[in-house]
């Protein structure tokens, strides 16, 4: 049986979510709107306008995600950016291909309303159609100066970004930001038995290679983050 601890560790459950204002769509955990309202109100005086483009997402968004990527109904990426051709690679590289760029469902820090993906409205023009791509976030994209803010402050606040760097699990993520004082106990409590009990359940698709892969994933796509 699934414990509410572990319904919400694997994003199954949402008790510990609060809106981050009246009306607002965006969630996370209760104890992070805060610090988070902090780290939004130092970065207005600096000039920039902290938005959260995405915050908390569902195990079933998260299996909707992956099953989409799995079943070649969106399209996955090599680390060039470039669309991979999933009918040429094995059901265990395709694992891999797919955790490059997107979380195993009951994995993804965006669960926990811990992390969130953050971006300035205010460096571009309306309706910009943003993308969460590197190059936003780099030397002459338009949310270069809020990735280099966040670099210098961001730590001060109890946030880090877990995917700042390659570290050869997830490819590098400037817009993902964590708050780490809570992220810490839950990524220690989310193993590979935990996660296996949640996937036997589920319909995930390349079920077989996920599962015999967990202690690998667990490895290199949770624990392994730059904090």
């Amino acid at each position: 049986m699934i414990t509410l601890a572990a319904e919400i560790i694997t994003g199954q459950g949402e008790s510990h979510l609060t809106a981050l204002a009246d009306g607002d769509l965006h969630r996370l955990h209760a104890g992070v709107v805060g610090p988070f309202r902090n780290l939004q109100r130092a970065a207005s005086v600096a000039g920039f306008d902290l938005q959260i483009a995405s915050s908390f997402r569902s195990f079933e968004r998260q299996l909707a995600i992956w099953n989409a990527k799995a079943l070649g109904m969106r399209p996955v990426m090599d680390d060039n950016g470039q669309p991979l051709d999933m009918a040429n690679l094995s059901d265990h590289e395709k694992v891999f291909a797919i955790l490059r760029w997107s979380a195993l469902p009951g994995a993804s820090r965006h669960h926990w309303g811990t992390d969130m993906d953050v971006w300035d409205p205010s460096a571009v023009t309306a309706g910009y159609n943003l993308q969460l791509v590197p190059e936003e976030y780099g030397i002459g994209g338009p949310f270069y100066g809020l990735s280099q803010w966040l670099d210098e402050n961001s730590s001060r606040f109890g946030f880090c970004r877990p995917y700042a760097e390659d570290c050869g699990g997830v490819a590098p993520e400037a817009w993902h930001l964590s708050y780490l004082p809570i992220a810490r106990e839950f990524e220690r409590q989310l193993t590979p038995d935990l996660l296996r009990q949640v996937l036997e359940n589920s319909e995930i698709e390349l079920k077989p290679a996920v599962l015999d892969s967990l202690d690998e994933i667990c490895t290199r796509f949770v624990h392994t983050v730059n904090d």
